[in-house]
């Protein structure tokens, strides 16, 4: 994880202070802002996850995400002291991957971090292919087409943007056309953690989010259905 560089905006600087010694130590760059509008003036291409705390004086964690949302999707982990499943899926409607309650330990902290720099830094940037070799650069179901080279979505002949998780969830569905997935399968195959009964809100929540932007109308999906009792399944346009 050496050179990768990590955005931290917490305005307790105890708390940020010990997680720019952890990520340190791991070899991660750090950079650090007290409150959201630092931490938006410090948001650049080379950052490649940012770590936000959602209660903040002035501007709020949630507001901070959206913000950056509207020209980035570099993965975003939320501290915070809330534990009620509302705040946690509010976050993660604003576009945030993933969230750790305080009091964390540090060891949990970091594999999160190593889970989201991992998808982001590794699967979403393939290495150059050889001249000559062939592999299949597209996975197409109805209109949805995937570069799998480039991780481009386009639906309908239209760039989607998607944030990594999102990509990652609808990669592995269509890859697996017709398969249903639990709330479990999709959580431990794309997060690559543990499964707990909470977690079952953060798929929902993601499910519903891509939904969204692939689908004409994300009350009636014709890609990703919902089967009642089981899970979630890729079926395709008809």
């Amino acid at each position: 994880m050496d050179g990768v560089k990590i955005l931290v905006i917490e305005d307790d600087a105890d708390i940020r202070e010990g997680v720019r010694i952890l990520l340190e130590s791991e070899g991660f760059l750090v950079d650090e802002a007290e409150n959201g509008e630092t931490g938006l003036r410090k948001l650049s291409e080379d950052i490649s996850l940012v770590i936000l705390d959602i209660m903040m004086p002035g501007m709020s964690g949630i507001r901070v995400c959206e913000e950056i949302r509207k020209k980035s999707f570099v993965p975003i982990l939320f501290l915070t002291a809330k534990a009620q499943e509302s705040d946690k899926l509010l976050g993660l409607m604003a576009g945030g991957d993933d969230y750790l309650p305080k009091p964390f330990s540090y060891a949990e902290l970091l594999g999160r971090v190593k889970a989201q720099v991992r998808r982001y830094t590794v699967y979403s940037n393939s290495p150059d292919e050889p001249q000559g070799q062939e592999r299949a650069e597209y996975i197409e179901s109805g209109g949805i087409r995937i570069h799998t080279v480039f991780n481009e979505v386009t639906v309908n002949g239209k760039t989607v943007e998607l944030t990594d998780i999102e990509y990652h969830i609808l990669l592995l569905m269509m890859q697996n056309k017709g398969k249903i997935f639990s709330a479990q399968n999709l959580y431990e195959s794309i997060w690559n953690e543990p499964y707990f009964y909470n977690c079952n809100g953060t798929v929902m929540v993601h499910i519903r989010k891509l939904r969204v932007k692939i689908e004409a109308n994300s009350q009636e999906p014709v890609y990703i259905k919902t089967v009642w009792g089981k899970g979630y399944r890729f079926e395709g346009e008809k």
